[in-house]
């Protein structure tokens, strides 16, 4: 899958930059044409001529080329890649990536990137467990950089711990799979449901939940990256529509099922990820409620559950619902399975350590009608989301039915 794909390599200071080697000749072997940039850091750990005789290309350290002074383009570079992989990525590189700082020639391609980029880290692993180093991942994943995860093991300075570098072995697969899997859904309409939604008391306050949108919309990115025609249907949230994503913008449940309900007919399939509010002020006050003596009491009236009613009409389209649950989880969501006549459901567990509203990671378990459970470890939800599209495409196979 990667014959043909042209693939920048990032080469920073670190221990592990010799696994950069076996990196670029596994890439090589695959049929990708590589080219690698170097910080100066990265030369104490791996020669420029070791890695330019591999790559079979010059290798690319500073702005311009001290002999003749010939301008090395990160622009030209972040257009000509269909992929950057950082590889090994520093605590000190992913800060600055982070934080965007550009000071080396490394870090400005990666500013100018238009392609998917990686990052593989590598370091101590008080380094990789320390607060600082796992919000600048965090930062990363937000930003839409693909996190390939180290592993466990020794390290250099003799601890054991996670840390490692991936194997290049593992590197190049987790590339083939990323370009692999890229079109499989092209002709599909799929709806995705996104965010919370926010129910008006009066016009200052109102009743809402949690949820910062990251799981709905970076499962609408991976449809998009897959080929799918994506319309999002969005409650408040800040975060930027992925490209190729359609977006409608909403405030209230009532909004949510109407333009779901819309969209949905035209699809093939629905993702219904928002946190829709259950239930909604039974009565709206146009000027603000001023505070008062005594207790004051706010009457509530079910909205409408847009998961029954898109499972009342789907027919032989596939529909994926979610579940947030404090207790009994799993039975639970295989009630709500049964009766909204969902093909799928994502369980989320409140109790799980990263997992449900306002962190960059998850923990789900899939659930499907047939009975079967497919539980997976904490991950960021990027990776998520390509673990829950995986199974809708499974559907469509099993389903029999043409894009």
């Amino acid at each position: 899958m990667l014959k043909g794909k042209k693939i920048l390599v990032g080469i920073t200071g670190s221990i592990a930059a010799y696994k950069a080697a076996i990196l670029v000749r596994g890439l090589i072997r695959e049929g990708a044409e590589v080219r690698v940039v170097m910080t100066r850091l990265a030369k104490e750990f791996i020669t420029p001529l070791t890695m330019a005789t591999l790559s079979k290309n010059p290798i690319l350290v500073d702005f311009f080329d001290p002999e003749d002074g010939r301008w090395n383009s990160h622009i030209s570079l972040g257009e000509w890649a269909d992929a950057y992989v950082i590889a090994p990525a520093s605590a000190n590189t992913m800060a600055k990536m982070a934080t965007g700082v550009a000071d080396n020639l490394l870090l400005t391609t990666y500013l100018s990137a238009r392609c998917p980029v990686f990052a593989a880290p590598a370091m101590d692993l008080d380094m990789f467990a320390h607060a600082a180093t796992q919000r600048n991942i965090a930062a990363l994943v937000r930003d839409g950089v693909h996190i390939i995860e180290p592993g466990e093991g020794e390290l250099a300075s003799g601890l054991t711990g996670k840390g490692r570098m991936a194997e290049p072995e593992e590197i190049v697969d987790f590339l083939m799979r990323f370009f692999e899997k890229k079109k499989d859904l092209a002709g599909r309409k799929i709806l995705v449901t996104a965010g919370p939604t926010l129910e008006p008391i009066d016009p200052v306050r109102f009743i809402s939940n949690r949820s910062t949108g990251k799981m709905g919309y970076a499962i609408a990115g991976e449809l998009a990256h897959r080929g799918a025609e994506v319309v999002l249907v969005s409650g408040p949230v800040n975060i930027k529509a992925p490209a190729g994503v359609g977006v409608i913008r909403v405030e209230t449940a009532g909004q949510m099922y109407e333009a779901s309900a819309e969209v949905f007919r035209e699809c093939d399939a629905a993702v219904l990820c928002a946190a829709v509010a259950d239930y909604t002020p039974s009565e709206y006050h146009p000027a603000k409620i001023k505070k008062q003596e005594g207790d004051i009491s706010i009457g509530l009236g079910k909205t409408r559950d847009i998961a029954a009613e898109l499972g009342r009409v789907k027919a032989d389209r596939i529909l994926v619902g979610f579940a947030l649950e404090t207790d009994n989880e799993e039975v639970n969501a295989r009630q709500k399975l049964e009766k909204k006549n969902l093909d799928l459901i994502v369980l989320n567990s409140l109790r799980d350590e990263g997992a449900g509203f306002g962190v960059d990671t998850n923990v789900i378990t899939i659930l499907d009608r047939g009975g079967n459970r497919d539980s997976y470890p904490l991950m960021d939800k990027l990776r998520a989301a390509g673990v829950i599209v995986d199974k809708l495409a499974a559907c469509f196979a099993r389903s029999g039915k043409n894009s």
